[in-house]
């Protein structure tokens, strides 16, 4: 299926769709450290609450297939170094827009005045995000052994990455 995705901020009108999308992943369980799922009122505040959020929509049917978040990472002296989080459609993943959503994270953080975008923790098994991440210019960092807690239990390595923006 050949889709025309867009990349643009978010609206109200989005959040269901934007909740329903990482609560699958928060619930999937190998991707975000989160354990709990969103609901609309608590999704509401979480998204207004960052720096920016963009989503991938499908132009033609209006469906939100994509987003992310983009926050600070730390403060005060260290308060140019952002962070984000996406998260993708399990019926829309393969479409590259992964992709889309981090250029446009890119961009946006750079609008916002910061000069890193670092991630925390992606998870080593998470192969397509580290390919993806480094493909665009991400630079590895490190590990930390057995820093996320799979759903089953077991621990896994995270990866560290940063770019400037």
């Amino acid at each position: 299926m050949n889709r025309e995705v867009e990349i643009r901020k978010y609206e109200p009108t989005d959040i269901p769709s934007m909740v329903q999308i990482w609560n699958e992943v928060v619930e999937e369980g190998v991707a975000f450290p989160q354990e709990d799922g969103l609901t609309e009122e608590s999704g509401t505040s979480f998204f207004v609450a960052q720096t920016y959020c963009g989503v991938a929509e499908d132009r033609s049917t209006k469906e939100v297939l994509g987003l992310y978040i983009l926050h600070p990472n730390n403060i005060g002296r260290c308060g140019h170094l952002s962070n984000a989080s996406y998260a993708v459609a399990s019926s829309a993943r393969g479409l590259h827009i992964g992709e889309k959503l981090v250029k446009d994270c890119i961009a946006q953080a750079h609008i916002a005045g910061y000069k890193i975008l670092q991630f925390n923790a992606v998870v080593r098994s998470n192969i397509h995000a580290r390919h993806l991440y480094e493909r665009i210019g991400f630079h590895l960092l490190g590990t930390v052994p057995g820093g996320f807690r799979l759903k089953n239990g077991q621990y896994e390595d995270i990866c560290l990455y940063y770019i400037e923006v």
